[in-house]
């Protein structure tokens, strides 16, 4: 296969993943507004879910606009060699390998976001302002921004210019020996990324003494679960959204809650959402889910490095010689099947782990409480609950509403 071959073939890849994404979302979209569910009835009226589908078609439109931007955009920069372009004009001001590659992606880093950031703004303070979630002021917005530029340049680029170095130190052997070290980043960041990194863009704050965390603290000492970490995080300083999320292993694991879920929760319900946390932490889908991300890594490098000295690659790019970066950039786009088949396997994975954490709940503590705070959630945040099933099968890494409360509901799970 010459280069010219590979160009479309990069072409017939991103055209293709194009295609088949917005053609699942429009299937998404198109369903009709359903009558109320006699479970939610006391929660959502018909006026409720129609305003809900007016958001969930707002993110269509508007995902649908960025999305033709961003294809566009890519496939004349593959199609008329762009890319090859920005090589061939850095190679005349830098000799050093590492250092050319660094800049290149630091080029495309820095344009790509530039040009997405009006797109971005505008989700943040038109969509979501005018469906009452953005809690954000600009200033939080671009301090956030430069606080991701700053993380994206010593971390993204600290863990980038290991891997060129040990590609042009260990040729091929590169794979295994990166694999290793993001194995080690990612235990890293699930251990220390609630001490280290959240507080540069969130504050966390112990849980105050009173029934709720004592409440937490009786059961999480009925299953057997030491807790001694429950934080409070000041989500609503950007949105209304509520969440709750479970980080680290042993002595440094946290339970973080959301103060916008202490607000729209009662105690009990709060209670019962930590239960669930607590289910996935037994059932060990942490622990799993971590194992998992790194095999995937380790497919994603040893394919990389079948491509990594590809002259034709390069070539495709509108390359003059055979260049690491084109061919880091081809590969991204080449992966990306193999990429949603496997991000596939990881949703339905983490579809039946979220059933497991629910039914845990049920056991040790209650159901209905933890059904009436995924209510509570779901129509807050006027989420679809009734999406397409190849669009769930697809992008849904949590079971639609209705199917876990069926479950939470009956009586036998």
């Amino acid at each position: 296969m010459d280069a010219e071959w590979v160009k479309y073939l990069l072409l017939s890849v991103l055209t293709i993943g194009f295609i088949f994404e917005k053609l699942l979302s429009y299937l998404n979209i198109i369903r009709e507004v359903p009558e109320v569910p006699e479970t939610l009835k006391e929660y959502v009226n018909k006026e409720k879910l129609i305003r809900s589908k007016d958001y969930q078609k707002t993110n269509f439109r508007f995902a649908l606009v960025t999305g033709l931007v961003s294809f566009c955009l890519t496939f004349g920069f593959i199609y008329f060699g762009f890319f090859g372009l920005v090589d061939s004009w850095l190679k005349t001001w830098i000799e050093e390998p590492i250092i050319l590659s660094l800049v290149f992606f630091g080029i495309i880093f820095i344009g790509s976001d530039l040009l997405s950031l009006p797109f971005d703004y505008f989700q943040t303070f038109v969509i979501e302002e005018k469906f009452g979630f953005n809690k954000s002021t600009v200033k939080t917005y671009f301090v956030d921004k430069i606080k991701g530029y700053f993380l994206s340049i010593v971390i993204g680029g600290g863990l980038l210019a290991i891997l060129l170095w040990l590609i042009h130190q260990m040729g091929r052997g590169f794979w295994w020996q990166f694999w290793v070290v993001s194995a080690v980043f990612m235990v890293f960041v699930n251990l220390f990324y609630t001490a280290l990194i959240l507080p540069l863009f969130n504050k966390l704050t112990p849980l105050e003494n009173g029934e709720l965390k004592d409440r937490i603290v009786q059961y999480a000492y009925s299953v057997k679960f030491p807790l001694e970490n429950i934080f409070v995080i000041d989500g609503s300083k950007r949105s209304s959204k509520a969440n709750a999320f479970f980080s680290g292993f042993g002595k440094r694991k946290k339970v973080v809650l959301y103060d916008t879920l202490i607000e729209q929760h009662t105690p009990d319900e709060l209670v019962a959402v930590l239960a669930h946390e607590i289910g996935h932490y037994k059932k060990k889908h942490i622990i799993w889910s971590m194992i998992l991300s790194i095999l995937q890594v380790g497919i994603l490098l040893f394919i990389l490095s079948q491509f990594i000295f590809s002259e034709k690659m390069s070539l495709a790019l509108g390359g003059t010689s055979m260049a690491i970066h084109l061919n880091i950039i081809g590969f991204t786009m080449l992966f990306s099947p193999i990429s949603m088949v496997l991000g596939i396997g990881m949703n339905m994975m983490s579809r039946k782990n979220e059933f497991e954490a629910d039914a845990f709940a049920k056991e040790t503590y209650s159901g209905q409480p933890l059904a009436e705070a995924l209510k509570t959630l779901s129509v807050n945040s006027l989420s679809n609950i009734n999406p397409h099933q190849w669009y769930v099968f697809v992008n849904y890494s949590h079971p639609p509403l209705l199917e876990r409360l069926e479950k939470l509901e009956s009586k036998i799970y």
